[in-house]
């Protein structure tokens, strides 16, 4: 029978679809006839994989016609990572290669002319995907194999070239290759470098007790946060040192982490799984796709969706394009970024803490609780400053800090606790931990990712508690969205609260009290921060 299967996959942003490369030897017109939606750069890997086998010293049907078709047909596809795959069903639809086994094996790699396996980006969403489906084996390029086998039960098979492929298919001893190269990620060398942001730490500053708790209380429950204040008022310095409060990642999170980085062609294979929550302060010129994901061809992650489970900071936030300030709003929401094109939907996760920053105005001088201000800039420049910030993307952060200058004397501030990240990580990872058994049956982890219809439903507000919220609403001072916000803050706070061991039950009024203060940017009361300290 001159027909055979192999498989791989294709990639559709973070979701992998199983592909059966069937191919066709028989008699016919001369030629190779590759069918099943392929882009431009899968239609050449005709002449790349005719040209490997034949150099692998390995027979080509050359006399015979050869149709190989992509299943399902009616699904796009792009990439050069099915080489492998279409190289191995002509083989063994030309009874160079046993059948057998290889319905059971997904096959990813390019190749070279001279047969080597060449790595290719999104291995690991590739072979997540392949074992959703039930497949046990995968054959990688070498350097990958460590990035492939980060995939529980999945069987790895690294190889350096097509000749070593078919000897392993075959059962004979497997020939010597050349050592393939890595592939180049484009990960960047900063001269600030990783050492300086583990050099950070929250005892460092001094006079801003209020910006410390709301950053506590953002930390714990995941909630985005934003910082307002003119410069030099310690705004960057609050939004670096929120990474070294957050616990290490899940392993779940860390699977899905790495994945993102794997599509990306970010991750370096060595490092294994990224177990630290990841952080990312892109310039304000950034365009839209490096931010929020896109490109030409295949969709590649922005920084939103390679920060996922860690912090986007974004600085100087009324100077980013509109553009980006406009696509901000679904993932603020909902936690995912979706890239629609003509023939497909591309859907990527960024659950990430979103912390923006900006100044009161243009010049940033400008001093809310100051009798003399240095601002030279009018207040139709000022309005139209914040605008760019208010409105529907403010109404999607949940917590709002106006941050001023440290007082005179702030070292000497009997509310002020000068406690380390560890000591305050302590507390967070406690919260989280009580989340963690608060959501155990549910899809969604923290406090911030909790629907509306499930906090109403098992952790309704009591009675005093509903009548704040209600009173702000019909105030005109919080959105319905806004409550649901507040409630999800109310919570944190609660968890934060909670001796150990305690009940799982609603918010009280004081958490909510709170909840509202963190969410309109009021002050905290100092009852708040005592309570903290104590």
């Amino acid at each position: 029978m001159p027909f055979a299967t192999a498989r791989t996959v294709s990639l559709h942003g973070a979701v992998g679809h199983l592909i059966d490369v069937q191919a066709d030897v028989s008699p016919g017109l001369v030629g190779t006839t590759l069918v099943g939606r392929p882009d431009a750069s899968l239609n050449e890997a005709r002449d790349r994989c005719r040209m490997a086998v034949i150099n692998s010293e390995l027979p080509w049907p050359s006399t015979k016609r050869i149709t190989v078709l992509l299943s399902p047909a009616d699904l796009h596809k792009r990439g050069t990572h099915f080489d492998l795959a279409i190289a191995v069903s002509v083989l063994a639809a030309d009874d160079k290669l046993p059948r057998a086994g290889l319905a059971a094996t997904a096959f990813i790699g390019e190749l070279t002319l001279a047969g080597q396996l060449r790595p290719v980006t999104g291995v690991l969403p590739m072979v997540l995907a392949a074992a959703e489906r039930g497949v046990r084996r995968v054959v990688v390029p070498e350097p990958q194999a460590r990035e492939a086998a980060m995939v529980p039960g999945m069987s790895v098979l690294g190889l350096r070239s097509l000749a070593q492929v078919v000897a392993e298919l075959r059962g004979d001893p497997v020939p010597d290759a050349a050592p393939v190269a890595a592939l180049s990620g484009s990960r960047l060398l900063s001269w600030r470098g990783e050492e300086r942001m583990e050099a950070l730490d929250l005892a460092d500053l001094r006079g801003i007790e209020d910006a410390k708790y709301a950053v506590e209380v953002a930390a714990a429950g995941g909630h985005h946060l934003m910082l307002s204040g003119p410069k030099g008022s310690g705004k960057t310095s609050i939004a670096e040192r929120i990474p070294s409060l957050l616990p290490p990642l899940s392993a779940s999170e860390s699977l899905e982490l790495t994945a993102i980085h794997s599509l990306a062609g970010t991750l370096d294979p060595a490092t294994g799984l990224m177990v630290d929550p990841p952080y990312a302060a892109p310039h304000h010129d950034a365009s839209k796709s490096a931010l929020i994901g896109g490109g030409s061809g295949q969709v590649r992650p922005g920084e939103i969706s390679r920060c996922h489970g860690g912090v986007l900071f974004l600085d100087e936030f009324p100077l980013f394009r509109s553009d980006v300030i406009d696509a901000l709003r679904q993932p603020l929401e909902t936690g995912e970024v979706s890239i629609a094109r003509r023939e497909e939907m591309v859907r990527l996760p960024a659950r990430c803490m979103i912390v923006l920053a900006c100044n009161p105005c243009p010049c940033g001088e400008y001093r809310v609780l100051a009798r003399e201000n240095r601002c030279t800039c009018s207040e139709v420049r000022r309005r139209d400053y914040r605008a760019r910030v208010a409105g529907p993307v403010e109404d999607r952060i949940d917590v709002v800090r106006h941050v001023e200058p440290a007082r005179l004397g702030a070292e000497r501030d009997p509310m002020a606790v000068h406690e380390s990240s560890a000591t305050v990580r302590g507390r967070v990872t406690t919260a989280r931990e009580r989340q963690g058994r608060r959501y155990a049956a549910d899809l969604w982890r923290l406090n911030a990712h909790a629907p509306a219809t499930a906090l109403n439903e098992r952790w309704p507000l009591g009675p005093e508690a509903s009548r704040l919220v209600e009173d702000a609403v019909y105030a005109g001072r919080l959105t319905r969205r806004g409550a649901v916000r507040v409630h999800r803050l109310a919570l944190t706070v609660a968890d934060l609260a909670a001796a150990p061991g305690a009940d799982d039950g609603p918010p009280g009024a004081d958490d909510v009290a709170v909840a509202l203060r963190l969410r309109s940017g009021q002050p905290l009361l100092v009852e708040t921060l005592s309570r903290r300290a104590g």
